[in-house]
């Protein structure tokens, strides 16, 4: 198992849904998400707690092991690009890099990813993987499409990709290389956070999205002005309110087809599993795949 698997796990809830969000985007989601509002400051208590120098960790990260920890100390966020990118060429290969990933400033556009899952918006400028090839494709008239089924064939092999991964190794090298995530994340706005909960979060969002396994019906988003648009198949939407209503991510899961979605979401299991060391909540549990 070589060092650039443990990128390849936070591509799982990042990349891959990524790939699927290039295929289909508004133009509203252009623009960059903003930062996640403060958390608002409750009246003051008689004895108030004092306030910890340090972020409060919900899912603190397991002990790296020994034969995971980096062989050199880890380059600072600010001189990692070439470290990255030379591990990810090197033990991933040219090829694989060259079609699957965008490598500048890799670690921040992971930690901006992430973060943005969980949101309404998730702007595509920040995403670490290159565009899905190929056109989000519908069937049927206008008024009643629904998404065709040889669109989920798009993400197939990057899906493939991702299934290769040993998530064990994969997660014990997540954790060698931590403190880069932490440092992308804290210079995010969030230096009182804690990227790994953060991580779990947008786990949990991700599998509470619900598998379609029948038809999902799209519409054209009208959109008013003299010039016509030249890439409509990128201002589609669901039909169903109460799918539009889902995050970024969730709605991208949902994309990719039903049968990407539970094999997806069988990954994300194990992953959240490996980097909390704790099983994931009974409802979203009973809803995963069988082998």
């Amino acid at each position: 198992m070589n060092k650039s698997r443990v990128v390849l796990v936070l591509i799982l809830v990042a990349g891959v849904l990524g790939a699927a969000y290039f295929g289909w985007m508004r133009p509203s989601e252009v623009a960059p998400e903003p930062a996640e509002p403060p958390v608002p400051v409750p009246a003051a208590a008689p004895a108030p707690a004092p306030v910890a120098s340090q972020p409060a960790i919900q899912y603190p990260l397991p002990a790296a092991e020994p034969e995971a920890q980096p062989k050199q100390p880890l380059p600072a966020l600010a001189d990692s690009d070439a470290y990255v990118q030379a591990v990810l060429t090197d033990l991933l290969g040219k090829k694989n890099v060259l079609t699957f990933l965008q490598l500048d400033s890799f670690a921040r556009r992971v930690v901006a990813t992430v973060d943005n899952l969980a949101r309404e918006h998730a702007p595509p400028m920040v995403w670490p993987v290159n565009p899905t090839p190929g056109r989000f494709s519908t069937r049927g008239q206008a008024g009643s499409e629904t998404i065709h089924p040889d669109n989920s064939q798009r993400y197939t092999p990057f899906v493939l990709f991702v299934e290769s991964v040993d998530t064990a190794q994969a997660v014990r090298l997540y954790v060698s290389l931590y403190p880069l995530f932490q440092q992308a994340y804290e210079e995010v706005g969030f230096p009182k956070r804690y990227f790994n909960d953060r991580l779990v979060a947008v786990i949990d969002q991700l599998l509470a999205a619900p598998v379609q396994d029948g038809p999902v019906g799209v519409g054209l988003v009208d959109v008013k002005g003299p010039v016509p648009s030249e890439r409509p198949w990128v201002r589609y939407e669901f039909t169903d309110p109460k799918l539009e209503a889902l995050s970024a991510g969730q709605k991208m899961l949902i994309r990719t087809g039903p049968v990407n979605h539970r094999r997806l979401r069988a990954k994300l299991l194990e992953v959240r599993k490996l980097v909390t060391g704790a099983a994931v909540a009974p409802a979203l549990a009973a809803s995963a795949p069988r082998p």
